[in-house]
């Protein structure tokens, strides 16, 4: 099947509700189905996009998959499992700290996108310095007409954004605005009925198509 099923999103939208380990555990059977469906979805989306990207050739679902269960350690929410599924496909796995792609399945807050985010501050000085090295190309592909259309431009999360431009760059560079962040990362919603559509992986491999380039981009920084 090309798109996920109705049971997998109702699953979440129970869980929210009762988010709680003995619910969980009666449940358990609900769980395995709806992560063998998202786990099936991102191996088909692995398989097709690989065409155009080779290097996520080898990866399975299960080295982009992340876990259900929530780090509560140092959280006021105490709620033990997370109301989604993410997937981080990327050459190194859900682990790597390059720019790769991102699936988040969850009722209501579904998007499609990816990235670089929240990068050790050496990649970050990296790419920062990439960007204004060579901002003429930086910005042609975050100012392309394909980009804007399916991500509107440069994500700017809530705190992850400096006042001002960090050490060793001028208040005028003309990248100031970019320089700025500390991620950089593009996001396009998915709402729920495009989740069960069939034509959801077409949309996904599609986002993910325009956002190759960024993503070469920031990974030169590396090289």
């Amino acid at each position: 099947m090309s798109m996920l099923q109705p049971s997998t999103l109702q699953f979440f939208k129970n869980l929210k509700k009762n988010n709680n380990k003995t619910w969980f555990d009666a449940h358990r059977a609900a769980y395995e189905a709806a992560r063998e469906d998202f786990a099936s979805f991102i191996d088909t989306i692995i398989q097709q996009f690989s065409k155009k990207e080779p290097s996520i050739a080898h990866l399975r679902a299960k080295d982009c998959m992340f876990r259900i269960n929530r780090d509560i350690r140092f959280s006021k929410d105490k709620s033990p499992y997370k109301t989604n599924f993410g997937a981080y496909i990327n050459n190194e796995g859900r682990k790597s700290v390059t720019a790769g792609y991102y699936f988040h399945l969850e009722p209501g807050e579904s998007f499609v996108g990816g990235g670089m985010w929240m990068p050790p501050s050496d990649v970050l000085a990296k790419v920062r310095q990439e960007i204004d090295y060579n901002f003429a190309d930086f910005e042609r592909i975050i100012k392309s007409r394909k980009f804007k259309e399916v991500y509107g431009g440069l994500y700017a999360e809530e705190g992850q954004v400096l006042n001002r431009v960090p050490k060793g760059y001028e208040a005028d560079n003309p990248a100031a605005a970019y320089l700025k962040h500390k991620s950089f990362i593009a996001l396009s919603n998915i709402n729920d009925a495009e989740l069960t559509d069939k034509s959801l992986v077409i949309k996904v491999i599609k986002a993910f198509e325009v956002l190759q380039p960024l993503n070469l981009f920031l990974n030169s920084a590396l090289v």
